[in-house]
């Protein structure tokens, strides 16, 4: 049997596709892809010798099951060589994060984390930053999560002071804001401090954020005692409150090592296989807290495997610490610490402590990493049960995989949005939401028609079948499953489940009507799980639509043919805006129409009517 499955033809053609790439492949250090018929990348891998490495593919018998399969789906390689395999390691890594081949260990989660930033300014901003770094300022982090960096921003608040509204609030405002009197801000914008000690506080939280807060808080005991000492009773009880912040800081129960300084701590748990990965940041001696991870994996992949890919990864899109902790032996750790030190610029560091404080401080993490994996595998469980009670309920063949949600947003068509979003095993697959602005002329209330162009848009691919949905859920009743069910017989979708969930007469949550295919319109017993869970998929979708609509009215407020009227600012903008639905309203309104709108006299309607008609102004004159 398992000579038939070597010998196969789809192995062969797939061995042949290999050789044929070998003929021209150099003995160098590079990064190969694998790719099928349709041009899909199905794994990418780096190599110190691609050709050594590539030929081992053509040797069947040792391979797993699941290298076997990509081995016979393979019809081509491609290569990109390396003077280093340190430099490999990291090509490869940012390749497998936009590729995301199938065969790969994949990390899904890989949110941009927050930092701390000081402006460099006159009045230096403290503030919460996400994204690019700009040379200009200052930067502390990266925080595990925005909760981790608030807490942060506000402590830094009341012991240093320092001001974090937008220059556009500094330069306008006149008095201080209620920051100043609940002594969380020092007043710049009212020069109720002089710029020498403002900037005094700006050092002292650079400090306090670097680690030193031994010397920042013996530096406030010596202010403190000498205002006592000139009888500024006022400004030593200031001090004092700020002292009792430092002391809070440090009786705090996170785990703030002294041994570590700046360190990244990585600590993995595995059961089968999922695993989950906790990383833990230590800036300046604090810890800026933690997020776990759950790469895709098979169950034959070890450890070291899963931490060595988990790695290139994390650290593609940013910058590593000077020491990083790990909890088990990656594979070619030498390189991989190469690879961080040529990304980073500086001497990188990867141990995996055996004893000491560093050692505990990795079995706090794995500790950390087990709780999460059981919660997770608990919620999965949990999420896998209702399917399998979704799947009784419609009737179908397999356990649902995929549930996608559709729903629309406007405003008497302005600024139509349809969104979809993706239920699975594991919950709400959030990275495979998707937005569709509405592209074709649609009347207003004409949901059918945005509806019609959403889903043509999201099924028009028929190479994606595999990420087709098992279930299609839509918000509406009869008229909306007989329109939906039309659409999918004219775009030929076949073998998936419509559903659509309505409120019914009375509008009553909980108390739903569902319409399928073959089956009178039915509904759920008020409590049942399942009701409670189609509920929410519905209501996901219609968060994200309303999310998706209003922010882009915003964007279409800041930015607008309005802003290039004479006499029009923000405030008139929104107002004409929010009246008309859009600038294409305010541009198809007679002055009649404009007039009416609050705050609009009769000679500003006649200018922003006669604005996007200048002919109209030329027979006026």
């Amino acid at each position: 049997m398992n000579q038939k499955k070597l010998d196969s033809p789809e192995s062969l053609q797939g061995i042949n596709a290999i050789k044929e790439a070998l003929k021209t492949m150099p003995s160098r250090a590079g990064v190969y892809r694998m790719v099928n018929r349709t041009g899909e990348v199905l794994y990418v891998g780096k190599a110190k010798d691609l050709k050594k490495r590539v030929t081992s593919y053509t040797r069947l018998a040792p391979l797993t099951e699941r290298i076997k399969k990509m081995v016979s789906q393979t019809a081509s390689m491609e290569i990109i060589t390396t003077y280093t395999e340190a430099e490999a390691l990291l090509l490869e890594a940012n390749l497998i994060k936009s590729l995301k081949p199938r065969y790969n260990i994949l990390l899904r989660d890989d949110k941009t984390y927050p930092w701390l930033v000081v402006t460099k300014e006159k009045w230096p901003r403290i503030d919460k930053h996400r994204g690019k770094i700009d040379k200009d300022n200052e930067y502390w982090g990266p925080f595990a999560s925005g909760w981790a960096v608030n807490q942060t921003l506000e402590l830094l608040q009341k012991l240093f002071l320092l001001r974090t509204c937008s220059d556009a609030v500094f330069n306008s405002r006149k008095r201080p804001c209620l920051l100043f009197q609940i002594k969380r801000c020092s007043g710049p914008c009212d020069n109720r401090i002089a710029q020498g000690d403002y900037l005094q506080l700006v050092n002292q939280a650079k400090s306090f954020l670097s680690g030193q807060m031994t010397v920042v808080k013996d530096r406030l005991i010596s202010e403190m005692e000498k205002a006592v000492a000139c009888l500024d009773y006022e400004k030593a009880a200031a001090l004092r409150d700020r002292i009792r912040g430092f002391t809070y800081v440090q009786s705090s129960g996170v785990i703030n090592p002294a041994s570590l300084y700046n360190a990244d701590i990585f600590a993995l748990y595995q059961i089968g296989s999922l695993c989950c990965i906790q990383v833990f940041f230590i800036r300046g001696g604090r810890n800026n807290g933690n997020r776990a991870f759950y790469p895709v994996h098979t169950e034959e992949q070890s450890p070291a495997e899963i931490l060595s890919a988990f790695l290139g990864q994390f650290y593609d899109n940013k910058s590593p610490a000077e020491q990083i902790l790990l909890s088990n032996e990656p594979n070619e750790r030498s390189l991989l610490r190469e690879a961080l030190t040529l990304k980073a610029g500086y001497s990188v560091t990867i141990s995996i402590p055996k004893r000491g404080e560093k050692k505990a401080v990795i079995d706090h993490a794995i500790e950390n990493a087990k709780g999460a994996l059981e919660r997770k595998l608990a919620e999965t469980q949990s999420q896998i049960a209702l399917l399998k009670q979704i799947k009784e309920l419609f009737n179908l063949s397999t356990l649902p995989n995929r549930i996608e949600v559709y729903d629309n947003s406007h405003i008497m068509g302005s600024y139509a949005y349809g969104v979809m979003i993706v239920a699975g095993r594991e919950g709400f697959i959030k990275s495979a939401y998707r937005k569709f602005m509405i592209k074709s002329s649609i009347s207003p209330g004409d949901d059918v028609g945005m509806m019609k162009e959403v889903l043509f848009r999201r099924f028009r691919k028929g190479n994606e079948k595999e990420n087709w949905p098992d279930i299609l859920l839509i918000d509406g009743g009869a008229g909306q499953f007989s329109a939906v069910e039309t659409i999918l017989n004219e775009l030929g979708i076949k073998n998936i489940q419509l559903v659509c969930i309505a409120k019914g007469r009375e509008r009553n949550s909980g108390r739903e009507w569902f319409f399928t295919k073959n089956r009178q319109p039915f509904q759920l017993p008020p409590r049942d799980p399942v009701l409670y869970y189609l509920q929410r998929l519905r209501d996901e979708a219609h968060r994200f639509a309303i999310t998706t609509h209003r922010n882009s009215r915003v964007k279409s407020i800041e930015r607008s043919e309005l802003d290039n009227i004479p006499g029009i600012g923000t405030h008139r903008k929104r107002t004409l805006l929010n009246h008309f639905g859009s600038s294409k309203g305010v541009k198809e309104a007679s002055i009649t129409d404009i007039e009416s709108v609050p705050g609009i006299s009769k000679v500003l309607a006649e200018t922003i009517y006669g604005f996007f008609r200048p002919d109209w102004n030329n027979k006026k004159m």
